[in-house]
């Protein structure tokens, strides 16, 4: 304490206590500094890395992550790197999710496996894939291929109906057609739907899960009819039904549909 108190009392002693204490300053940040770095060096180098933006469900494909931004890209460095982490989103090409993944999760190959060409593997949200039973006039069979768009008609033969729902009295049916799908994408066209010597064909049809339904109705209680649609360049009219009525006579589609209501 006397000699801190000496040399700080004159201008020679107070000069070497500061530079004591600016060389201990310097020494201390050294050695901060360099732990810093020896801790840098032992977590590893930043990389990019692939996380999960919301849960991902099993069966999900490489291609749907990609397509959707179900994955975001972040930085971290490689000790906190899972095993087989995804760093590059080339790598989910032609993979399937094989265990769901949540919301957070760093893509890693254990949660994949190669299948990329499944049915199921293009599908997310509302998606879905139906198959149609046709002959081959009313499925364009020999003429369509996955890959070709078509436009879906469904065709019924129609009782008027009371406004209670009732059928009109001496009613007779009358066909009703309507196009109730709209620039389909062909998924496939595969093989006999009835085995062996039947003369139908399945067309699936990739569509949205209210289409699935309409699709599916009209080939159980009605007729359907697909229509080939131009490679490139195609338009289409709204749809409205077609009868007799509308065909021969140019009736407007909304006085058949009050008709048909027993209007």
């Amino acid at each position: 304490m006397k000699l801190a108190t000496r040399l700080t009392s004159t201008r020679r002693g107070t000069l070497i206590v500061a530079g004591a204490a600016a060389l201990l300053a310097g020494a201390l940040i050294l050695i901060y500094l360099n732990g810093y770095r020896n801790s840098v060096q032992s977590e590893g180098a930043p990389v990019t890395v692939l996380i999960a933006q919301e849960n991902i469900p099993k069966g999900t494909s490489g291609t749907v992550i990609g397509s959707k931004n179900l994955y975001r890209t972040t930085t971290m460095r490689e000790s906190q790197l899972s095993e087989g982490a995804f760093s590059d989103p080339a790598n989910l090409k032609g993979q399937v999710v094989t265990q769901e993944i949540f919301k957070g999760s760093q893509l890693t190959a254990a949660s994949f496996a190669p299948g990329g060409e499944s049915l199921a593997a293009g599908l997310s949200g509302t998606d879905r894939i139906v198959a149609m039973p046709l002959d081959p006039a009313h499925g364009l069979i020999g003429e369509i291929d996955a890959g070709s768009h078509v436009d879906v008609f469904a065709a019924f033969n129609v009782v008027a109906l009371r406004p209670d729902g009732s059928p009109v009295s001496g009613g007779q049916a009358r066909a009703v057609l309507k196009r109730i799908a709209t620039d389909v994408p062909v998924v496939q066209v595969a093989g006999k739907a009835g085995g062996a010597g039947s003369s139908t064909t399945k067309v699936l049809v990739r569509v949205s899960d209210q289409q699935a339904a309409n699709i599916a109705f009209a080939a159980e209680n009605g007729k359907v009819w697909l229509s080939m649609r131009p490679g490139a360049g195609a338009e289409s009219t709204p749809p409205d039904l077609v009868t007799v009525e509308t065909l021969l006579l140019g009736t407007p589609p909304v006085s058949v549909l009050r008709s048909l209501r027993g209007r």
